[in-house]
């Protein structure tokens, strides 16, 4: 890195001081075309021109001059001299930003610059992590979070929500440098990210429209705010403030007229809840962020025609433009730059359309554009505290893609290959033939499943728990599997546990997306403080899944057994490739599945190419489901939980299950059907007590 002193700064240009760029070479110099300016000093220019020290670099025409609050101030021998940072080739700098919803990052590394950008950057790697809003969220889990984020860097910019003060700045710095102590660390607000997206250094105004909302625009040194106040207070516009709206609406309407308006058939559906009843009581317990999610419904009933739920569009489209007309009036901005960011924008035109449509009628000349930038590109510049303009390449995906199309789950079945021309029967003819190699794949993982449930069995019976990982249809099996355990075998609830990636929403609704961080996996292993002796399964048909991958690598580390269970059978990759960020890291695990080593024990099902290509939720599914019966039930019944094929701690907690325990009872004591009533409501419904008395 290196920094020149700067002589003076007048009308948007700096003035170098000439005596300090003797100690540069011209090559140097020349790097620096496109965002210096000497100006405004004739006999410092003349001075250092007639010596040739200073090589006269004119600013590009198509870029906007280079705004003082960027500025940094230095002490020098004459005065206090701003500069310029110039980020050398290579250097590795983390950008973080943070809200209710997620935390996005990624990791870029300065390259050679060419063309007009003042500097340019390689992507690395990048990711999403559990939301990181100051206020929200305690130093210990924003630790946790971050120490999850690439570790060999440079440089990191952290802009988190509810980073308001220089107090707040401080103590986010301060976090920051426990978990990179030898980095430069740039704190702030997720505005301030959101704004170098956007805007670069140029004026405008942003408009943030995602679970929450918020109004900035800048013009010069002069930044103006509206809304952002947190969902009690604020945030209208955003996915809380119309979700929110809507479910009131619903709620008014049973109120005034005892009628269910068609909207709440949508809701109850996209909860897989049943009822009017339900629906309220899931309300009164949800969180923002699940209120938030509901979004997306409110925007499908405005599409498919509900006049209600498109007047909440557009009184929500119509606050933001309120606060973007009152941000542009404070800063004298006639036809600002107005850029949309957040998740609503980016998802839905109809939102687009509607906030367009209004911010017209007031602000004729606003040039509204979809931000480019992710906010967390942003946050990277602003860490590097670069020039004008920055260009940021992509990292090359084809091997990754590559990798996942040679898996086995990803190959066409020459069986199935003409659906669309088959009648009913003939599918299902097709449907129950494919089922043969589900029992063969079992059949042959015998010895496998064996080894399996000997290692649940020993870890429950030394006080550790048992955890399946999955996403998809995979992370609900496992879920599911988890559930049954308790009634079925009496079982405390924590005994086993399923761990699905996009949390509890993935089971009813699809959340793909969410499976595609290692950190998370990890993460969420963190949040149920697994310990030695437990164990984890780890369930991907592809044998790739990043979120089962990265649970499976921080279980092992923290000395956990753990287990792969797959319908892949080129189950190969490396056996250590670092963390997150780490030089090896993206190249040695692009798409690549766990190397058998990084596992106790690896599981394999090799049911073949799906009919339905990819669709691992058939015969993929089919078997993961199986397979998880026979190691849940096998390592029950080796923990005693069964006599002959009788369950004997089963939870009678249904009509069905008491029923169930009195024949049982009466069975094993070979007592008639009241009796074994009798001595069950004596031991209030304890069936292992029961048996044990008689």
């Amino acid at each position: 890195m290196v920094v020149f002193p700067i002589a003076d700064y007048r009308n948007g240009f700096f003035v170098i001081e000439p005596v300090v760029l003797a100690d540069f070479s011209s090559q140097l110099l020349d790097s620096l075309r496109g965002f210096l300016f000497v100006h405004d000093c004739p006999a410092r220019y003349e001075r250092a021109k007639s010596r040739q020290r200073l090589r006269i670099c004119r600013a590009s025409a198509s870029l906007a001059p280079f705004p003082s609050p960027t500025i940094k101030k230095t002490r020098g021998r004459r005065c206090a001299c701003p500069t310029i940072t110039i980020v050398k080739p290579g250097e590795r700098i983390l950008g973080v930003e943070g809200g209710g919803t997620k935390t996005a990052w990624v990791l870029v590394q300065g390259m050679e610059t060419s063309g007009e950008a003042s500097a340019e950057f390689r992507i690395l790697d990048q990711g999403k992590l559990p939301p990181s809003n100051l206020r929200l969220t305690t130093p210990e889990r924003l630790r946790e979070i971050f120490a999850e984020l690439p570790k060999q860097i440079d440089r990191a910019g952290v802009f988190l929500a509810g980073c308001a003060t220089e107090e707040d700045r401080r103590s986010l710095k301060q976090i920051c440098l426990e978990v990179w102590p030898n980095a430069k660390i740039v704190t702030g607000s997720d505005r301030d990210s959101g704004l170098a997206a956007s805007l670069d250094h140029g004026d405008g105004i942003v408009v943030n429209a995602g679970s929450g909302s918020s109004v900035t625009g800048r013009r010069g040194d002069r930044i103006e705010r509206a809304g952002g106040w947190g969902h009690i207070l604020g945030d209208a516009g955003g996915g809380y403030f119309l979700s929110i709206q809507a479910l009131r609406l619903v709620l008014r309407e049973h109120d005034l007229h005892h009628s269910e308006m068609q909207f709440t058939a949508k809701i109850l559906q996209a909860l897989s809840l049943n009822n009017f009843d339900e629906l309220v009581r899931w309300v009164q317990t949800a969180d923002k962020m699940e209120i938030a999610m509901l979004a997306p419904v409110v925007f499908e009933a405005a599409t498919g025609g509900d006049a209600r739920m498109m007047e909440i569009i557009e009184e929500g489209a119509r606050v933001l433009c309120e606060y973007t007309e009152a941000v542009a009036s404070r800063l004298h901005l006639l036809a600002p730059k107005v850029a949309l960011i957040g998740g609503l924008f980016y998802r839905d035109s109809i939102y687009r359309h509607a906030y367009r449509r209004k911010l017209k009628k007031n602000l004729p000349d606003a040039r509204v554009t979809i931000a480019e930038r992710a906010p967390e590109l942003g946050a990277a510049w602003l860490a590097t505290e670069a020039g004008d303009h920055a260009a940021f390449h992509p990292r090359p995906s084809q091997n990754e893609i590559e990798s996942l199309a040679a898996a086995l789950t990803e190959q066409r079945n020459p069986r199935s290959g003409n659906l669309e021309k088959m009648s009913a029967q003939q599918l299902v003819e097709v449907f129950v033939e494919e089922e043969k190699f589900v029992q063969e794949a079992l059949r042959v993982a015998i010895g496998e499943l064996t080894k399996a449930i000997e290692i649940v069995a020993e870890s429950l019976r030394n006080g550790g728990r048992l955890f399946y990982v999955g996403a998809g249809s995979s992370g609900r099996i496992g879920v599911l599997d988890a559930s049954e355990i308790p009634p079925t075998f009496g079982a405390p609830r924590d005994l086993v546990q399923g761990v699905i990636a996009g949390g509890v929403t993935a089971l009813y609704r699809s959340a793909e997306g969410a499976e595609d961080q290692k950190s998370a996996g990890a993460l969420a292993l963190d949040e149920r403080k697994i310990k030695g002796p437990d164990v984890v399964i780890g369930i991907t048909a592809s044998g790739r899944t990043p979120f089962v991958l990265g649970a499976l690598a921080r279980a092992k580390s923290l000395g956990a057994k753990t287990i792969l269970l797959t319908c892949n059978p080129t189950v190969a990759g490396v056996a250590d490739a670092g963390r997150p960020g780490s030089p090896a890291f993206a190249e040695a695990t692009a798409g690549k599945p766990i190397a058998a080593t990084d596992v106790h024990l690896v599981v394999t099902l090799e049911v073949g190419p799906e009919i339905l290509t990819g669709s691992t939720r058939l015969k993929a599914g089919t078997a993961t489901k199986v397979a998880l019966n026979i190691i849940s039930t096998g390592a029950m019944v080796a923990l005693g939980k069964v006599r002959g094929n009788l369950m004997i701690d089963l939870h009678a907690s249904s009509t069905k299950l008491r029923d169930r325990a009195v024949r049982v009872l009466a069975e094993l004591a070979q007592c008639d059907y009241e009796s074994a009533r009798n001595f069950l409501e004596a031991d209030d419904w304890n069936l292992r007590a029961a048996l044990e008395k008689l």
